[in-house]
């Protein structure tokens, strides 16, 4: 992607939009990161190069891409009773998000995940819901005063989906865009569709829910037509390294990714969502504008190690984009 052609008046812009305000119904995780020369083949055993652990999970990682961009953010989730359940809700706060919505459950733990990593910074992931399984109607429904008063409301498929409906009814009955991020790839309900503003699948995602290959753009057109046909007006589709498509009621295109030399990519598209949000209009007028901002926050993940602390903060992408 060229600077000059994308970013050069793009910095202005972003640095007028006023701070969007969005809640992040989602997953909160301890991630176990293991880094491994090549991905194990079945029934063989491998030594790992290297072990860390840092907060995690894709409803925490969107969240905090969203805070470090410059959004006032508030999480709804769930941990337990434990020390990895404080740490999750600790780590949140370090980043000025706000965590009165987040409920502690006596009876399951907090949820995990392991990530395994390679040389050529591909990922494989595996995830213990725990804790983030156990959200409840109820207490989506105890936060509607406070989902009232936002701009953007994110969920994915780490909690469970009834929770996810109840909180988009209760946006759209005030108003708030909803943005569905259907990751990891799972059996959607038709009506929490219908609820939704902007949905916003990877490649296989968007195939797994509409039948249709993604090979090429005659493709993504024809899967935007398709969740159209299901109840969704808007959608991006991220493309990993190739860069991410968009097609709203207005417009649609091919945004292309910053060539980067990628060393993990855990979190690249937890991080898209979440800058995006931050820059993002609620009503997607400026989609192209915030999906070249996402993409740079994007890149910038992919060059660090680990999920939470690759992500960068608004200055950082606005240093890049110069």
């Amino acid at each position: 992607m060229s600077k000059t052609f994308y970013e050069r008046n793009l910095v202005k812009e972003w640095n007028l939009i006023m701070a969007n305000k969005v809640t992040v119904l989602g997953s909160l995780n301890v991630d176990t990161t293991l880094r491994v020369p090549r991905m194990p083949l079945p029934g063989e055993t491998l030594s790992t190069e290297n072990k860390s652990s840092a907060a995690g999970g894709k409803g925490a990682n969107q969240a905090v891409a969203a805070a470090r961009a410059g959004a006032e953010t508030r999480f709804i989730g769930k941990v337990g009773n434990d020390d990895a359940g404080r740490f999750m809700v600790e780590s949140l706060q370090n980043d000025g998000i706000d965590t009165s919505a987040i409920v502690t459950d006596q009876t399951v733990g907090t949820g995990s995940a392991f990530i395994l990593l390679d040389e050529a910074g591909q990922n494989s992931i595996l995830v213990y819901g725990g804790s983030n399984q156990q959200i409840e109607e109820k207490e989506v429904l105890a936060d509607e005063d406070d989902i009232a008063n936002e701009d953007f409301l994110i969920t994915q498929f780490e909690t469970p989906q009834a929770a996810a409906l109840t909180a988009f009814k209760v946006a759209k009955k005030h108003g708030v865009t909803t943005i569905l991020n259907p990751a990891p790839a799972a059996e959607i309900s038709p009506e929490l569709l219908t609820y939704t503003d902007l949905v916003v699948p990877n490649e296989t995602e968007s195939a797994d829910l509409t039948g249709i290959e993604v090979t090429d753009v005659a493709s993504m057109d024809a899967n935007a037509k398709k969740f159209r046909e299901m109840g969704v007006k808007n959608l991006i589709i991220t493309v990993g390294s190739k860069g991410a498509y968009y097609a709203t009621e207005k417009a649609s295109g091919f945004v292309p990714a910053f060539k980067v030399k990628a060393v993990d990519t855990t979190a690249a598209g937890d991080t898209f969502i979440g800058a995006l949000s931050s820059q993002l209009k609620p009503d997607l007028s400026n989609i192209e504008t915030a999906l070249v901002f996402a993409q740079r926050a994007s890149s910038l993940t992919v060059q660090g190690l680990g999920a939470m602390p690759s992500i960068p903060t608004y200055d950082q992408v606005i240093e890049a984009s110069k």
